[in-house]
């Protein structure tokens, strides 16, 4: 199944068969994304808490580490999640979220999840209804079996930045080393290349086609010879890089705990700079 999904191909797959919807509007810094789905949201959008649904609770594995399985599954399943059922997952509107629950879900073994490009803004800007009314939900059945895509752990990581491609989701000014609103420490893992996620988006949040995605990777040492994995501050955004690179028709791991993981063990190298 094509990882995305586009407002009018959703508007008539949702005419004609059941599709779990799943709302997960997340801002790092900004007000709880449960306000935004209050506000407005596709009709019969469940709301899924990237922080509590999504991610274990923070820690030494990192600010948004894997969750656990039983915990995932249940979540899931609270929203509406069957086993070979459909799902649509979106956010505001360039997928940075969104693209993290749909890694999960296809770590935890679903297959048949998709983001709806552009997000919420895309819906709202092609005309079609929202909805203030939180839906009764008919609970799913899927079951969580973990390890269905690659991950990296610290030492991982490391290895790949010098044997392959890492590549680092965050701004340039964090990779730098230059600003570090979140972490304790600042700069980068030795041998990641720094790839911001907004390079894979246009100004309207849609992905960039697979065509100039592949250039973008390629212009960054990514080559079908090598090993590619990404990682960003605690593994959202990174996912978003995941997704990009699937577009491009590239294989990548993930690096779930990320910087905020990286920097818990003082032993870590840390470089700062433009490499």
């Amino acid at each position: 199944m094509h990882p995305l999904i586009e407002v009018s191909a959703l508007d008539r797959l949702l005419r004609r068969t059941p599709v779990v919807l799943l709302d997960v509007r997340w801002h790092l810094a900004g007000p709880p994304g449960i306000e935004s789905y209050r506000r407005g949201h596709l009709p019969g959008a469940a709301f899924v808490d990237l922080d509590r649904d999504v991610a274990g609770p923070p820690g030494p594995g990192g600010r948004h580490p894997l969750p656990d399985p039983v915990a995932f599954e249940s979540a899931m399943r609270r929203a509406g999640v069957s086993q070979d059922g459909v799902v649509v997952v979106y956010d505001d509107a360039d997928s940075t979220s969104a693209a993290r629950v749909w890694w999960s879900l296809r770590y935890f073994g679903h297959e048949r999840v998709r983001v709806l490009d552009g997000g919420y803004r895309a819906w709202t800007e092609a005309g079609h209804p929202v909805s203030t009314t939180e839906p009764e939900v008919k609970p799913g059945d899927f079951i969580a079996n973990p390890g269905r895509l690659p991950v990296l752990d610290a030492e991982g990581a490391g290895e790949l930045a010098r044997a392959g491609v890492l590549l680092d989701a965050r701004a340039a000014e964090r990779y730098r080393g230059e600003q570090e609103p979140i972490d304790p420490v600042a700069g980068h893992i030795p041998g990641a290349r720094n790839a911001p996620t907004s390079g894979n988006v246009g100004v309207d949040g849609r992905f960039l086609p697979p065509g100039l995605l592949r250039e973008r990777f390629a212009k960054l040492g990514v080559t079908d010879a090598l090993d590619v994995g990404a990682y960003c501050g605690s593994g959202v955004t990174a996912a978003h890089e995941i997704l990009a690179l699937n577009l491009a028709g590239i294989p990548a791991a993930l690096y779930v705990g990320s910087w905020s993981n990286w920097v818990t063990d003082p032993s870590n190298p840390i470089a700062t700079g433009e490499s």
